[in-house]
Parts: structure tokens; C-alpha cells; sequence
């Protein structure tokens, strides 16, 4: 607080001021902030209820009867509850033997992308070498090339190697997909790390390895989680690729086996569709709530650097 408002000529000038306009203008500025607080928290819960309601209307579908959807009249309570379409799904072969495939296809695809990017991620950000740039160059190159551009390539280099229609091929595919990814995401973690950190250990008695499991490798665990997560998350939704790989229904995916439920008849089951995208999600979100901190943490890792 500045020391102005104490000095001799400024108590005059407030005595000197009408007491009636002195209070009109604070109550005026009391009345200003309020305002302005409330119409930011006004706007927050429209933008929170504009992402809610399409999950929301997923929920409502999914325990309702199939009738119920294609009524005249929607409401938005969930009358009648019905837990018949969840029903149909879980008591489904097909649904657990996708849901194993997606986990096994995923993880796989996840663990070795982010152990390979990591180190690749390493030897970037702390190696001096020859075409170094022109690496990081052509991680940048890879990650802006549309997908449906490599699809049908794939597929016949697949077909002709014995990788089609195979679990195999699929987390290679996935991970052509994600290590571009992964490595420039990692690559940002391990640069904000202070490379004095690293060599105080090694002056300490450290060597190169256990300076990097004892120094970095602490260091980048929540930007290690973070970009697992959001690797995840890509390889779980993923649907192109997994639509022209895989036709046999023993390999379906989770995202597969939803896209099955389009009939001949071009009749769509909704209930079971929104049923199975909420029993798709939960495994996500679930593991997302677990590592949040983790998560947050990793977001914001190298933002500042000391």
C-alpha cells in the first residue's frame, strides 16, 4: 500500500472531500467487482454445461429404451431407467474379447512408444551429433502428415509381409502412429532439466547411466505420465487405421466392435451405442483420475527454469 494516503496533504484532501460523494464512489466500486465476478462465473457454467450435456444426452440414451429414442418428445430426465442396454453389452462375448484386444493392442503400443521416445528424447535434447536437427526436423515433418495418407500404403505392404489382420501389425501401426509424438513431447521434459544437475552427479561419483536414472529420469516421471496418458487416449480412439487393418471380428477393437452396431438395415442401436461409448470411456477416465496430479504436474514441468 502506498504511503501516500498518510501523508498530512492527503488526510486534508479527503476531510476536504463531500463524505456523501466519497461513499457513492466506494459503494460504486464495491458494486463494480461483483459484477465483473459474476459474469465470469456465469460464462464458466455455460462453457461447463455446453462440454457436459452431449455426455449428459449419452447417459440419458443409454437407459432408456430404443423407443424412447426416436421419440417426438425428448425429455431430459431419465424416465423411464432402464438398464437393459448395458445389459445387452456386458452380457456380450464380443464387447469383453474387444475390450481385451484394445487393452493389449494399446498398453503394448504405449509402454514401448514411450520407453523408445524417451530415450530418442534423450539423446536429443542432451547429445551434440550429426544430423541432429535434421531429426528433429523429421519428427515434426512425420507428425504433420494426414493419416489417410499412409492408410492404403500400409495396407499393402501389410497384406504382403503376413501383418494384416493381425494384433502384431496393429501396435506397430500404432506405434508409427505415436512416437513422433511422444518424442517431441519428451524431448521438451528432458530439455528443461538443467544439465548441471546431471553433472554435479556425475563430479559426485555418478556415471552417465546413473546419472540419468538417478537425475533425469525422477525429474521427467510426470512428463513420462502425461504424454502415456495422451498417447493412450490417441491409440484407444483410434479408428481409421483399425477399420482398414482388421476385418475378422476375434480382433476387433473396442471402437471396432462400436462401429458394429450400424445394421443392415442402416437401423442404428442407440441405446447400446451410447451404452458401449460410456463403458468404452470409463477405463480412461478412470486411469486419468488415478494420475492426475501426475498429469497436471507434467503440463506444467519446464514452464519455468531456474
Amino acid at each position: 500500500m502506498s504511503t501516500d494516503a498518510f501523508t498530512p496533504q492527503r488526510q486534508a484532501a479527503l476531510r476536504s472531500e463531500d463524505p456523501s460523494a466519497a461513499r457513492a464512489a466506494a459503494a460504486r466500486r464495491r458494486a463494480r467487482r461483483p459484477i465483473g465476478k459474476y459474469l465470469l462465473n456465469t460464462l464458466a457454467m455455460l462453457v461447463t454445461l455446453f462440454w457436459i450435456f452431449p455426455i449428459y444426452w449419452m447417459f440419458l440414451i443409454s437407459v432408456r429404451p430404443l423407443t424412447n429414442a426416436y421419440s417426438q418428445h425428448p425429455s431430459f430426465l431419465p424416465k423411464p431407467f432402464s438398464l437393459s442396454n448395458y445389459s445387452d453389452v456386458v452380457n456380450d462375448p464380443q464387447f469383453w474379447n474387444s475390450l481385451k484386444n484394445s487393452a493389449v493392442v494399446v498398453f503394448s503400443a504405449v509402454v514401448v512408444a514411450v520407453v523408445v521416445g524417451f530415450l530418442a528424447a534423450v539423446a536429443i535434447a542432451r547429445f551434440r551429433f550429426r544430423a541432429r536437427r535434421a531429426m528433429i526436423v523429421m519428427v515434426m515433418i512425420v507428425q504433420m502428415i494426414p493419416l489417410g495418407s499412409v492408410i492404403v500404403p500400409l495396407y499393402f505392404i501389410y497384406t504382403k509381409i503376413g501383418l494384416n489382420e493381425n494384433l502384431l501389425g496393429l501396435v506397430i501401426a500404432y506405434l508409427a502412429l505415436t512416437l513422433p509424438f511422444c518424442v517431441w513431447t519428451l524431448r521438451g521434459f528432458v530439455a528443461g532439466v538443467p544439465v548441471e544437475l546431471e553433472e554435479a552427479a556425475m563430479v559426485d561419483g555418478c556415471s552417465r547411466f546413473g546419472a540419468f536414472f538417478r537425475v533425469i529420469l525422477p525429474l521427467v516421471v510426470p512428463g513420462l505420465v502425461s504424454t502415456a496418458i495422451y498417447t493412450l487416449i490417441q491409440g484407444w480412439n483410434e479408428f481409421q487405421l483399425t477399420n482398414f487393418m482388421i476385418n475378422q471380428n476375434d480382433h476387433f477393437t473396442v471402437s471396432l466392435y462400436l462401429n458394429n452396431f450400424l445394421g443392415v438395415n442402416r437401423q442404428i442401436q442407440y441405446g447400446d451405442v451410447m451404452a458401449t461409448a460410456i463403458l468404452m470411456a470409463l477405463p480412461v477416465v478412470i486411469l486419468f483420475m488415478l494420475v492426475q496430479r501426475k498429469v497436471a504436474s507434467g503440463l506444467t514441468a519446464g514452464a519455468v527454469k531456474g
